[in-house]
């Protein structure tokens, strides 16, 4: 009988120092898991450290279980997942980050779970070992999230998950850019379960996820699955319109009734500079739609794979070009390569 293949996603960018903790754990997951064929992807999203470097040493000694996909650049860890998500061949599906703040092992329960006919299983911060203003930016994420784009998300949120072979295929066929690969798992709609976790204190070098990246994820996220924010600005210019008819005519009756002059240049220049700023704030909501959906329409690649090394070798430039442009899951033709060990 031929083994299931479970594959583990890990997005890399400046783990060097990682790597020797992370992959040891994850390859320990062979035994736990008896029964399936241990698949590991590790994507270079562009690091400027001896990251690739190590992710190649680790896959010379284990070419049978570690795959690593190299990007061209920098693209980010939501287009890193999608890079992943291209090449995986697993029936089901992992996703982990590089620094361990995951535990690996909860891998065996919900890999369980999966077997078992869930479809999406989420692991679900339920605390974090974390500063204090970290927490709160990340619970105040999460919050907005639940009220004005999807009801029902978990309230720890989560990156740390199993999917099965067909939400991975759906991820893929939707190919959208400037999205949240996290939030598209859970609102494509299968069966699903969550597992609440504490998340570790990063241990091991520093965090690159900056707080330009979360507020990029926390746009993309509301842009991508809430019409809240334009349907805020409709309200808003409706109250400050209403609100200055109100005035004006409230003046007007003044003027008419008791010969009251028209006066205050003082609040006149206060409520020019307060509907001129909200105009603006308004221009900036629907340029930060306007430029997703230019950018959509536009149909560039959220990524370009680089090179792919696996147990047969180095894919060829052509293939990973191919694997770049197509969203489609269809499995691709292995054939020309390059020999292992040559760069």
């Amino acid at each position: 009988m031929t083994p299931r293949v479970f594959s583990i996603v890990v997005p890399c960018y400046f783990n060097e120092l990682n790597l020797s903790d992370t992959v040891p754990q994850l390859l320990a997951l062979r035994e736990r898991l008896p029964g399936y064929r241990l698949e590991l992807v590790f994507v270079d999203d562009g690091s400027g450290d001896r990251t690739l470097d190590g992710l190649l040493a680790w896959r010379e000694k284990h070419p049978d279980v570690i795959k690593v996909v190299k990007l061209t650049r920098n693209f980010g860890t939501m287009a890193a997942v999608q890079a992943a998500f291209r090449v995986v061949t697993g029936d089901c599906v992992g996703l982990i980050s590089a620094d361990l703040q995951d535990p690996p092992e909860l891998f065996v329960e919900m890999v369980g779970h999966w077997e078992r006919g869930i479809k999406a299983v989420f692991a679900v911060r339920a605390d974090r070992e974390e500063p204090l203003l970290q927490k709160a930016f990340s619970n105040t994420f999460y919050a907005l999230l639940r009220r004005m784009a999807i009801r029902h998300y978990p309230r720890g949120g989560f990156d740390f998950f199993v999917i099965d072979r067909q939400v991975v295929n759906e991820i893929n066929q939707i190919g959208e850019k400037n999205t949240n690969v996290m939030t598209l798992a859970f609102w494509i709609g299968h069966a699903q379960l969550t597992i609440p976790y504490v998340r570790r204190r990063r241990t091991k070098g520093k965090s690159r996820w900056t707080m330009s990246k979360k507020v990029k994820l926390f746009i993309d996220s509301f842009v991508a699955f809430s019409y809240a924010p334009i349907r805020l600005l409709s309200l808003t210019g409706l109250i400050v319109a209403m609100s200055a008819f109100a005035y004006a005519g409230w003046v007007m009756w003044h003027r008419l009734a008791h010969g009251t002059p028209v006066q205050g240049w003082s609040s006149l220049a206060v409520l020019i500079a307060f509907t001129a700023g909200l105009q603006m704030v308004m221009l900036g909501v629907l340029g930060e739609y306007l430029w997703r959906t230019l950018d959509e329409a536009r149909r560039r690649p959220p990524f370009f794979i680089d090179e792919i090394y696996d147990e047969r070798g180095r894919l060829s430039r052509v293939e990973t070009e191919r694997l770049a442009a197509f969203p489609s899951p269809a499995v691709v033709d292995r054939q020309e390569r390059i020999p292992a060990g040559t760069r």
